[in-house]
């Protein structure tokens, strides 16, 4: 039985040849790719909470707003509307997916998706799926911190490397995608850019939300649901 195990063991690490032992992720991950930690360092990129406030104020009466994991508890210290949706518990990556299909069944109103970089990694194809769709109302605000935020901070695999997330969205046929990491720059383009042809994709390179920004739950998502119905008029 040893001697078939180990032998198990050595065919595994032949088929799949991870490292074993203690070793950092970054380590791993880094082989056979450029690490870049200089251009993609968020801790000087834009307050996230600053960033989100300038598309707060921007919001329409008429637009949804569908957020995510953290920028789920964001939202609502910023502003409380009754078309928000705050998705929330353990649906990471779920914000793009919700935000397209009622793009889809509201053609008449924009839609906004916030979403985290660590759920985008989750879900990269739905990019694609939206342009498929050819749902032109759809806007996608990216907050990259290079953080799973709710989970402790831990940094995404991509932390470190040179991801371009507002090429991605271009080569998956947005015809705006858009990347802005000052603060300054994002408060005077912002409101003509969320005027651009859709479906919209910006990429905001942010520092880490403070704490006081993480606390608090969502609301259950039956009784959002339910108020989302009655203020889209829907029986």
């Amino acid at each position: 039985m040893d001697r078939r195990a180990g032998g198990q063991a050595k065919a595994r690490r032949a088929f799949l040849p991870l490292p074993f032992g203690r070793c950092s992720w970054h380590h791993v991950a880094g082989r056979g790719s450029t690490v870049m930690p200089t251009r993609n360092d968020r801790s000087s990129g834009m307050s996230v909470v600053e960033a989100l406030r300038v598309v707060a104020d921007l919001c329409c009466g008429q637009q949804i707003v569908v957020t995510n994991q953290g920028s789920a508890r964001i939202w609502p210290k910023l502003r409380r509307r009754p078309l928000d949706v705050h998705y929330n518990p353990s649906t990471m990556s779920g914000a793009i997916p919700l935000a397209l299909g009622l793009a889809l069944a509201q053609r008449h109103r924009e839609v906004l998706a916030i979403s985290g970089d660590g759920s985008l990694l989750m879900s990269l194809g739905s990019l694609v799926t939206v342009v498929g769709s050819g749902a032109t109302n759809l806007t996608i605000v990216l907050l990259d911190n290079g953080l799973y935020e709710v989970t402790g901070g831990q940094e995404t695999p991509a932390a470190r490397m040179a991801i371009d997330y507002a090429g991605i969205a271009r080569a998956a046929g947005f015809p705006t995608s858009l990347e802005f990491r000052d603060l300054s720059d994002w408060r005077a383009r912002a409101a003509d850019v969320l005027t651009l042809p859709g479906p919209r994709f910006i990429r905001l390179v942010v520092s880490a939300a403070p704490a006081e920004y993480l606390t608090g739950s969502t609301p259950p998502l039956p009784e959002q649901l339910a108020g989302l119905k009655t203020s889209l008029e829907i029986a």
